[in-house]
C-alpha cells in the first residue's frame, strides 16, 4: 500500500513533537515536511504536493483562511486538517467553509487526530472501499404543481456550488417532464438513464464526465431520460443506488422530483437527508402542504428532515406567515419573495436569475438560503467537534 504523505505546519515545538509522536502510530503515514508558518509554506507545498496538511491557524485565521483557499485552488485534492487554541461554532464554520474538512482543538487529543488521518487514508488510499462522504441530499418537493420548485432548485444548486466552492449535482427526477435543461438552456450528452446502466463501478472521474457541468462552475447537471419508455423502465431501487453513487463525488445533490407520491418520488425522499417543502400563500397550496405533512409522518420521516419553503412571498398578503404556521403547525424555514419580472426574464432566456439581476431580492434570497443551508450543514459538524468528551481529553492529557 501506498504512503499516506503529509505536510506539518505548527509554531509551538512542543504540539510539532506531540504531532510526529501521534502520527508515528502509523505505519502508512509519510511526514514529507515540516514548516512553522503557514504563509512561508505556500511554495514548498505547491511543489511536493503532499496529500494531507495539518496547520495551525490560530494566529491570524483570516489570512490563514485566504492561503488555504489558494492553495486548495492549486492542489484540489490536497485534505487540509486545522488545529487552533482558541475556537467558536462560527470559528469552525468559516473553516470548512474555506476548504478545511477536519479541525482539530488544542491540546490535540490523539484519537481525534488519528480518525481524521484515518478517514483521508480511506478516500485516498483505499480504492476498493466505498468512501466516507458528508455528502448531503436535498430534495425540493411539493404535491402541487405551478410553485415554482424546478426555479428553487437550479437556483439554491447554483449558489451552493457558487458560495461554497464544492462540487454540486443537481438531478431531475420529474421522469420524463422535467424541466431543468429548460432552466438551464443546456442540452446534455447523458440522462439517468445512460447513467443507471453504467452505475456499477462508476468513479469520480465517470461521474464528472457523464453530468453537464453548467458554465465552468461547480454545478453539474443530470437530466431526465428524453423518452417515456425509458423513464418506465428505471427501478426505485436504482434511484438509490444512483444517489449512492452521486454521494461519493458531490457534496451537494439537489434533486427536482415530480408532484407524485410514486415509488420513484418516495425512494429519493427516504434518501434525502433534507426536504425543502415548497408552497404558495393561498388556502389551496396550504392545504396541499399540509397533505405533504401528513404523508411525511407517515412514512416515518423525522420533523426536522422538513422544512417549509414559502414561494412568491409578499408582505401585504391577505394570509399572513403567522396564519400558515398556525395551520401547518410548522415555522416557515424560507421565503422567497415575489419578483415577477425577473424570475420570468430568467426562465424565458432559460438563465438563472443571479445573472439575469444579480442585486434583484430574489437572487439575494436564493444567496442568502443557499448560505443557510451550507451554514447549517457545516455547524452540525462543528458541535460534534465541540461536543467531546471530556473524560477522553484529560485521559489523552495525562
Amino acid at each position: 500500500m501506498e504512503n499516506l504523505s503529509i505536510f506539518l505546519i505548527e509554531k509551538e515545538p512542543n504540539t510539532m513533537q506531540l504531532l510526529k509522536m501521534y502520527l508515528k502510530e502509523l505505519d502508512y503515514v509519510e511526514i514529507i515536511g515540516e514548516s512553522e508558518d503557514l504563509n512561508n509554506s505556500i511554495a514548498q507545498v505547491l511543489k511536493i504536493l503532499p496529500d494531507v496538511i495539518i496547520t495551525d491557524i490560530s494566529e491570524n485565521p483570516d489570512k490563514n483562511y485566504e492561503i488555504i483557499e489558494s492553495i486548495i485552488d492549486k492542489h484540489p485534492t490536497v485534505k487540509i486538517i486545522a488545529t487552533a487554541n482558541e475556537y467558536s461554532t462560527d470559528t469552525i464554520i468559516r473553516a470548512m467553509r474555506a476548504g478545511i474538512r477536519e479541525f482539530l482543538p488544542k491540546p490535540l487529543i490523539k484519537d481525534n487526530l488519528l480518525k481524521s488521518i484515518d478517514k483521508f487514508k480511506t478516500q485516498i488510499l483505499d480504492k476498493t472501499k466505498e468512501n466516507e462522504t458528508n455528502s448531503k441530499v436535498i430534495t425540493v418537493f411539493s404535491n402541487k404543481g405551478g410553485v415554482g420548485k424546478t426555479s428553487i432548485a437550479v437556483n439554491l444548486a447554483l449558489e451552493l456550488a457558487n458560495i461554497t466552492k464544492e462540487k454540486v449535482a443537481l438531478v431531475d427526477l420529474n421522469m420524463h417532464l422535467g424541466d431543468i435543461t429548460t432552466f438551464l438552456d443546456i442540452t446534455p450528452s447523458f440522462n439517468i438513464s445512460y447513467l443507471i446502466k453504467k452505475i456499477e463501478g462508476a468513479n469520480e472521474d465517470f461521474m464528472l464526465s457523464t453530468l453537464e457541468q453548467y458554465n465552468n462552475t461547480e454545478m453539474y447537471v443530470l437530466a431526465d431520460p428524453p423518452y417515456r419508455e425509458e423513464a418506465k423502465k428505471i427501478l426505485p431501487n436504482e434511484i438509490k443506488k444512483m444517489i449512492n453513487a452521486l454521494r461519493t463525488t458531490f457534496s451537494y445533490i439537489i434533486i427536482d422530483t415530480n408532484s407524485t407520491f410514486d415509488e420513484i418520488t418516495v425512494t429519493t425522499l427516504d434518501n434525502t437527508d433534507l426536504i425543502l417543502l415548497v408552497s404558495a400563500i393561498n388556502v389551496p397550496a396550504i392545504r396541499n402542504c399540509q397533505r405533504c405533512l401528513d404523508a411525511f409522518d407517515r412514512l416515518g420521516y423525522e420533523e426536522e428532515k422538513t422544512k417549509i419553503v414559502v414561494n412568491r412571498y409578499m408582505e401585504n398578503d391577505d394570509i399572513k406567515l403567522e396564519d400558515v404556521e398556525k395551520a401547518l403547525d410548522k415555522e416557515i424555514y424560507w421565503k422567497i419573495p415575489n419578483n415577477y419580472y425577473t424570475i420570468t426574464s430568467a426562465i424565458s432566456k432559460g438563465k438563472p436569475v443571479s445573472v439575469i439581476n444579480n442585486d434583484s431580492n430574489i437572487a439575494k434570497s436564493y444567496r442568502e438560503l443557499a448560505t443557510n443551508i451550507s451554514d447549517n450543514i457545516y455547524r452540525q459538524s462543528a458541535i460534534k467537534i465541540i461536543n467531546r468528551n471530556p473524560l477522553a481529553v484529560l485521559e489523552n492529557l495525562i
